[in-house]
């Protein structure tokens, strides 16, 4: 019995790689929409893996490294895939602007790697998270695909937003710019500076679901303008490029 709940975390992480493998397949299938649904599977079994190993006291090395390997596929390799084959399909072609969105699945693996030897990070973060990476891609991807009319989908049509997205994400996920964690942890002080910008950021998707709503826009913004908010917010906070 105890060998299996000891494994129920890693199970969950499982479902994780296999819901961004699913993704990516999707995304090479042209179904774009779908492969947003299952990067948020993916994060729902990420987020739900360390409650259970905190529960369960199932932590292990193997399954760090296996969070890990699940993360840089479904918040690495598939949102950069995304992005390649929007860009794809939006320009008619494949050319070498199309594969510059690769480069946020080589930043992904870069800070992951990073992650898991930086003794800095085991409260918050250095440098953007991948899954907020990942949920900007995402969100954006289906919301043009949805949300024909918007401007975001006339840039999309071009070569420059995408690469130039994709170029500025890939920096801030290998940069040194601290980034607060959106987990709540037992011992947090209220008054903590952490705990408020928690607490602000769910105000943030809060209002952007009421603005989203108000105006008629997809869902999806909700989600790719609370994390663009969740990037400003750690520029602000903090010294750009401060430790």
């Amino acid at each position: 019995m105890d060998i299996i709940l000891k494994n129920i975390p890693n199970t969950i992480t499982s479902l994780n790689l296999l819901s961004g493998l699913a993704g990516i397949i999707c995304a090479f299938s042209g179904n774009l929409d779908i492969s947003f649904l299952l990067m948020l599977a993916a994060a729902v079994f990420d987020f739900c893996d360390g409650l259970a190993a905190r529960a369960l006291n199932a932590y292990s090395a193997m399954g760090k490294e296996l969070d890990s390997l699940a993360d840089s596929v479904s918040f690495g390799i598939l949102p950069a895939m995304m992005l390649h084959r929007l860009m794809v399909l939006m320009t008619g072609e494949a050319t070498v602007w199309t594969y510059i969105p690769l480069a946020i699945a080589l930043f992904s693996v870069l800070r992951l790697a990073k992650f898991n030897v930086d003794d800095r990070q085991r409260e918050n973060f250095i440098g953007l998270a991948t899954p907020a990476c990942a949920m900007i891609c995402g969100s954006l991807t289906y919301y043009i695909l949805h949300q024909t009319d918007s401007f975001l989908t006339g840039w999309a049509h071009g070569n420059i937003f995408i690469p130039v997205l994709s170029v500025i994400l890939s920096a801030l996920l290998v940069s040194e710019i601290p980034m607060f964690s959106m987990k709540f942890k037992k011992g947090t002080s209220k008054d903590s500076p952490i705990y408020r910008q928690r607490v602000s950021f769910i105000g943030v998707v809060v209002v952007s679901a009421i603005l989203v709503l108000t105006m008629g826009l997809n869902w999806s913004m909700t989600v790719f303008m609370s994390f663009i908010a969740y990037i400003v917010m750690n520029l602000l906070s903090k010294p750009l490029f401060g430790k």
